[in-house]
């Protein structure tokens, strides 16, 4: 069994600089000898590459990408705020993304909305304004 120090020397070696920091400078790529990916290491990146596969294929039948891409860029904030102490949550950031400015036109959001991808089906028969929805919203969830 290789000791950590081996590890490291096979992989690169710390070069200390002038200033008095070191640096990691890797060995050339392939590495000597070649990695062998046998047992349970070809197992887990077997099971990886599947799971990446179904991820791939997954957002080739979302109609729109982004907005997949945008809640896990929020879910992820939240829980690099919850690890830095503040409590908050998902529900929570998209409320308070969901609020309009002072003065905002509502209108002019929805418009936005709609056109950026996010599918509106019940305002295809009526348009209500947002504020209505909001106030619907709110009613719904009191």
């Amino acid at each position: 069994m290789l000791k950590a120090t081996q590890h490291l020397e096979r992989a690169g070696r710390y070069v200390k600089q002038p200033a008095g920091y070191r640096i990691f400078m890797p060995k050339p790529l392939p590495p000597a000898p070649a990695l062998s990916f046998q047992g349970d290491l070809q197992q887990r990146l077997s099971i990886a590459d599947r799971a990446l596969g179904r991820l791939d294929g997954s957002v080739t039948t979302l109609p729109n990408p982004d907005l997949f891409v945008y809640m896990y860029v929020r879910k992820e904030a939240v829980l690099s705020s919850q690890i830095e102490g503040t409590q908050s949550s998902l529900q929570d950031l998209l409320s308070a993304e969901a609020l309009l400015a002072e003065g905002a036109d509502s209108q002019e959001l929805l418009r936005r909305l709609v056109a950026s991808g996010a599918r509106v089906t019940k305002f295809e028969e009526v348009e209500p304004s947002l504020h209505e929805i909001f106030i619907t919203k709110v009613n719904e969830t009191s």
